[in-house]
């Protein structure tokens, strides 16, 4: 897409879909751009305002049932984004707002099948266990490079993927998208996954790839090495953290079958 001055990053609905902190994807990605010195700015919306559609990125994140419910109605009603998307922007969609975008997902104690935004080929149904912990899955950028994404989870939702959408990441630890081995969607201009709270301060590479997709070009290496540096200590100690509980349960199970 043609790029705008500024930049516009939208947050849809903080309101209802944002009790993960989900709001701090968007300043990741305003920040990024800034430090790049392009011109940046966060745009919140909630229902009832019209969602602009000469944004660059928007970004959906988590919320609880009703909360999903009336995000899609107030969405469908709006219809901004679905320009907005039309136009090239790029859509960000995280845990409820990842369910939401699909074809279908399910709410309340008796699974009712409410229709989603049909901006990705997945429908969602409530798994056998809910999704909880630390997740670590294995990205293949579009220049082939493998880069390891980390993120804590916690969702009821299962959700399968269809023939048009493609998983995003391939799961080394954590359930993903419904226990297959796979996290995330992508679709065209939509990308989801589970992962929040929020998702893109442990993973810059993703940001970057966003803005990229939104832009229509290579942004490379921001220009402050010092906090690359810092970005990337932290992230491998997330990394080894995670790795290191996941080794800690595995003990912890096989001597348990000991006793």
């Amino acid at each position: 897409m043609v790029s705008h001055n500024p930049v516009r990053i939208v947050v849809v609905y903080q309101s209802l879909l944002g009790i993960y902190g989900d709001r701090g994807n968007a300043m990741v990605l305003t920040q990024r751009l800034r430090r790049r010195g392009i011109d940046a700015e966060l745009v919140m919306v909630e229902p009832g305002s019209p969602v602009p559609t000469d944004g660059a990125v928007y970004l959906l994140g988590g919320g609880e049932d009703l909360a999903q419910v009336a995000a899609v109605n107030a969405m469908r009603a709006d219809g901004g984004i679905f320009h907005a998307l039309e136009d090239g922007a790029v859509l960000f969609a995280v845990c409820a707002g990842y369910q939401i975008a699909g074809n279908t997902f399910t709410v309340g104690d008796h699974d009712e099948v409410i229709e989603g935004l049909g901006l990705v080929d997945a429908t969602t149904r409530r798994g056998p266990v809910r999704a909880v912990g630390e997740v670590l899955s294995h990205w293949t950028r579009p220049d082939g490079l493998e880069v390891v994404l980390s993120g804590f989870e916690n969702h009821g939702g299962y959700t399968t993927l269809g023939p048009a959408a493609r998983p995003l990441a391939r799961i080394e630890l954590g359930v993903g998208n419904c226990g297959d081995g796979t996290e995330g969607a992508v679709q065209g201009q939509v990308v989801c996954t589970y992962p929040h709270g929020p998702n893109l301060v442990r993973n810059p590479a993703l940001a970057d790839w966003l803005l990229e997709k939104a832009l229509g070009r290579t942004l490379g290496e921001l220009p402050d090495e010092q906090l690359n540096e810092e970005l990337r200590v932290l992230r491998e100690q997330r990394i080894t953290v995670a790795r290191h509980s996941k080794n800690l349960a595995e003990d912890t199970r096989w001597l348990g079958a000991r006793r």
